[in-house]
């Protein structure tokens, strides 16, 4: 296995990031509002870390985003098992997802590039031969992270990117002081596992109504059954509305903001309680609890095993398409 991924720089302005062909995996992404350079998100010092999967930093994850209870599940009447990865469940695709794997650069220019994946059938227990493509194209004020997948047998399917975010700087402290808005009137609960309990509800009067910037670190002050199972906000909200439209906002004390734009219909939030100061960031500073808020575009979390919940098969002839989209500025 080649120990050290390509990176892909793009853009030529303000506002650029380093891609890596591990994992098609954002390493940076900087952000220069005329007080210099700060790198947004986390990454890791080395990038052959990267190489097998890196703890899902800045990784698009895939084919199946977030949690399947139990690994299994039933597709047309057919057992599907995934091999679990989080205690007894499987998570964003299982041991050897989409974040594992080298991905080859399909196009490649200053503000764009292109890669691509072809995942067999059977891969981690899924069927069906996949063709995974994932663009990232920059501007000066935006990033826009496009999905497409298509299989030559019905399947599950959802991906995602699963960058952190630290507007001040990476490694420079927590998160706790940024405020975030969500656009979502209700959210599915988990069990203590993190496993939807299969309800939707409504976000009123719980820690998860962020429709009004709310700080952080007062929000994981709150007493809640919910966030002591994930030690903090690791939730799926339902978002308002359809179609391309803007998700979430966070703002950091600094007054640099980014805006979260998406086309899917939820969005999970993570304040990354598994950051124990184990890591070391690319900025050669550890990175301990709440480093960073992950903030992941996607279907329903255990959606094949939810009839309510939002339909995650793709079949042959289909294509999954997704769009994200990161603005970024100041004051």
């Amino acid at each position: 296995m080649d120990l050290h991924p390509r990176a892909l720089r793009l853009g030529t302005g303000p506002l650029w990031l380093e891609v890596l062909t591990s994992g098609a995996s954002v390493r940076r992404l900087v952000l220069d509002s005329g007080d210099g350079p700060v790198d947004v998100v986390l990454g890791h010092a080395d990038p052959a870390t990267y190489v097998g999967g890196g703890g899902y930093l800045g990784a698009t994850v895939g084919r199946f985003t977030n949690r399947l209870a139990g690994g299994r599940t039933v597709l047309d009447g057919v057992p599907v098992t995934v091999p679990p990865n989080d205690g007894p469940n499987a998570l964003h695709g299982g041991p050897e997802g989409f974040d594992a794997r080298e991905w080859r650069v399909l196009e490649e220019g200053d503000t764009h590039v292109a890669l691509a994946l072809t995942s067999p059938d059977g891969d981690q227990g899924l069927p069906g031969t996949v063709r995974a493509r994932v663009d990232y194209d920059v501007t000066d004020d935006e990033v826009t992270v496009t999905h497409h997948a298509t299989t030559d047998r019905p399947t599950y399917l959802g991906l995602t990117n699963h960058a952190y975010f630290r507007l001040d700087g990476e490694g420079a402290g927590d998160v706790l002081d940024h405020t975030l808005e969500v656009a979502a009137g209700s959210y599915t609960p988990v069990r203590a596992d993190l496993v939807p309990t299969g309800t939707v509800e409504p976000v009123d009067g719980t820690p998860f109504d962020l429709r009004r910037p709310r700080r952080i670190g007062d929000v994981l002050a709150e007493p809640s059954e919910q966030l002591a199972h994930g030690g903090g906000l690791d939730h799926n909200l339902v978002l308002d509305g359809a179609g391309m439209r803007c998700a979430a906002r966070l703002v950091a004390p600094s007054g640099r903001w980014l805006e979260v734009h998406t086309d899917r219909p939820a969005l999970q939030v993570y304040t990354g309680a598994h950051f124990d100061g184990t890591l070391t960031g690319i900025g050669g500073r550890p990175y301990g609890r709440c480093a960073g808020v992950a903030l992941e575009t996607q279907g329903f979390p255990d959606a094949p095993n939810h009839p309510g919940f939002p339909d995650a098969v793709l079949r042959p002839g289909e294509v999954f398409t997704a769009v994200t989209r990161w603005r970024l500025g100041a004051g």
